[in-house]
């Protein structure tokens, strides 16, 4: 789903500028950038850097990002949405667990640390995380709060708190853990985390 919102997107901003965008050049764009974000570090991902290593004019990228940061944000959005797709089968609430544990898992990987890189990117150039939040977690945010509300709706989140407060309590207590490395943080862990706060009887 976000993956379809990234291309959505990415689609309206070409046809403003009168140039479709290709497929092809877009993905060596976005994991060429992801790619060298998680090997060689945010600071050496530069747009020389991912022109280079995608084969793409730097004029190309200008044009279809309007800056570095949200070039960053755009690859690990891609990237995110292969590694963490929303799963499709199950109830509400067996989605809403398998994703965080999914999630957990990631944030011991190098999922982690550029997820975390591109956070700080974006506050230490703008101040605030805004862009990450708009180009990113806005989208994600609202599917899995989506996914909640449907869970109370067929009771299988047994949580009668806002679908919002919901969601932004799991994730910000995994992000929290793994932010200062408290223990334990991991699949089962997080399994757990939602059973408790949504509220959910194992089967």
């Amino acid at each position: 789903m976000a993956k379809g919102m990234i291309e959505a997107d990415g689609d309206a901003a070409a046809n403003r500028r009168g140039r479709p965008r290709s497929a092809e050049t877009t993905n060596a764009i976005l994991q060429s950038a992801y790619t060298l974000m998680a090997t060689t570090g945010l600071a050496a991902t530069s747009i020389d850097a991912v022109a280079r290593h995608s084969n793409v004019s730097k004029m190309t990228i200008y044009k279809w990002w309007p800056s570095r940061e949200a070039l960053l944000i755009d690859a690990f959005l891609d990237h995110a949405s292969l590694m963490l797709p929303l799963p499709t089968s199950g109830t509400p609430a067996d989605r809403l667990r398998s994703h965080a544990a999914a999630y957990a898992k990631a944030l011991q990987g190098e999922f982690g640390k550029v997820q975390l890189a591109v956070i700080s990117e974006c506050i230490s150039k703008t101040g605030s995380a805004e862009i990450f939040f708009e180009r990113y977690l806005r989208y994600r945010r609202a599917a899995l709060v989506q996914l909640i509300a449907a869970g109370q709706q067929d009771g299988s989140v047994g949580a009668a708190g806002a679908p919002e407060d919901l969601y932004d309590a799991i994730y910000g207590s995994l992000f929290y853990r793994y932010i200062f490395e408290i223990k334990p943080i991991s699949p089962a862990q997080a399994r757990n985390l939602v059973d408790t706060l949504l509220m959910i009887r194992r089967r």
